[in-house]
């Protein structure tokens, strides 16, 4: 299972969406669109892993199948790696999303 480039044209799109939204919200003087938040560069930066660990197996994965590298170890702990780094992503996602339902069952 690999992150496909529509994943994260997706994700960048979203993410432009919210500079957008916080814009709008802060008004144009105080913001600066090149600053990036500090958690938006770490999800940037942890979903570049991410995809990255999942094209790497990806193009082991071929190389085996095709009989360019036999090395059985190599490839075993590459699936491994790239299939930790998606459970995690999952879990750090769900865990957003819990939060977000929680503050949006909130009464004010």
């Amino acid at each position: 299972m690999s992150v496909s480039n529509v994943a994260m044209r997706a994700y960048s799109k979203a993410l432009d969406a919210h500079k957008e939204a916080e814009k709008k919200a802060l008004g144009s003087a105080s913001y600066n669109p090149d600053a990036e938040s500090g958690f938006t560069k770490t999800m940037n930066a942890s979903l570049k892993k991410v995809n990255d660990l999942q094209l790497e197996k990806n193009s082991m994965v071929e190389a085996f199948a095709s009989g360019e590298n036999q090395n059985v170890h190599e490839l075993m702990i590459q699936i491994q790696k790239a299939g930790l780094a998606i459970n995690m992503t999952s879990a750090v996602r769900n865990k957003i999303m819990t939060a977000y339902q929680e503050i949006m069952r909130m009464s004010f």
